[in-house]
């Protein structure tokens, strides 16, 4: 993959200025950093993350954990490496639930926290791997990937926000990709039988465009649309 993004959620400045210099170090990318739920899930549908390292304390330890086992029922590609004062028995075992890279307690470890990303790292890598070779995994190209069997859009490894309307067009035109959708199609697939005008498909075709960095979709004028794998447009 081109890079990793990391987000820090930490209530310590000292201690995220602390990872950041040594994330900078070792040649990754600290996004962003947050101190509670909602940022953390804003941020996570606004950027491109690969890695969270998150003190499971955040707001109290219980909502630290249901935060961080949200994060990996809608994002599963993203890798959690946990902070925290304390090892009790009963974090730990609700952590290892949610199945962390590691659980790193606090005052941190440089080289625990090195090896963490590097087997963070290391797990993206080999699920990209089995993203390749999966039939249900249809590759637009370096950066795009579809799953066809949970119909979930990644970008580099992370699931893109998509809208219901957004993520039909999609579904239906990977499945007759490199053929013309008609228009009369897509109506009748995504607005059944409601009654629309050609604009409101145009500017649903826009706003999966601009997700797809305007890549991949052609317009045939008239007739409708054709999508295509590693075409740059």
């Amino acid at each position: 993959m081109k890079k990793i993004n990391i987000l820090i959620v930490e209530d310590e400045k000292a201690i995220i200025e602390e990872l950041r210099a040594y994330i900078d170090h070792w040649g990754y990318t600290v996004i962003n950093s947050c101190i509670n739920r909602e940022n953390i899930l804003a941020l996570i549908k606004e950027e491109n993350i690969n890695v969270i390292i998150m003190d499971i304390c955040i707001e109290g330890c219980k909502q630290g954990l249901e935060t961080a086992a949200m994060i990996k029922k809608e994002y599963p590609n993203i890798e959690i490496i946990f902070l925290c004062d304390h090892l009790d028995d009963y974090n730990i075992n609700k952590a290892i639930e949610i199945d962390p890279v590691a659980y790193i307690a606090k005052p941190i470890n440089r080289e625990e926290q090195r090896i963490s990303l590097k087997i963070a790292i290391n797990r993206i890598t080999k699920e990209n791997k089995n993203k390749k070779t999966n039939p249900n995994y249809f590759i637009l190209d370096e950066e795009f990937c579809y799953d066809t069997d949970s119909a979930i859009l990644f970008y580099d490894h992370i699931p893109m926000h998509l809208t219901k309307k957004e993520n039909k067009l999609l579904e239906l035109l990977i499945k007759h990709r490199n053929s013309i959708v008609s228009i009369s199609t897509i109506k009748n697939y995504i607005w059944e039988d409601q009654e629309i005008n050609d604009n409101a498909i145009r500017s649903l075709v826009k706003r999966l465009r601009q997700k797809l960095k305007y890549k991949f979709i052609e317009t045939f004028s008239t007739l409708g649309y054709k999508i295509s794998p590693y075409q740059l447009k």
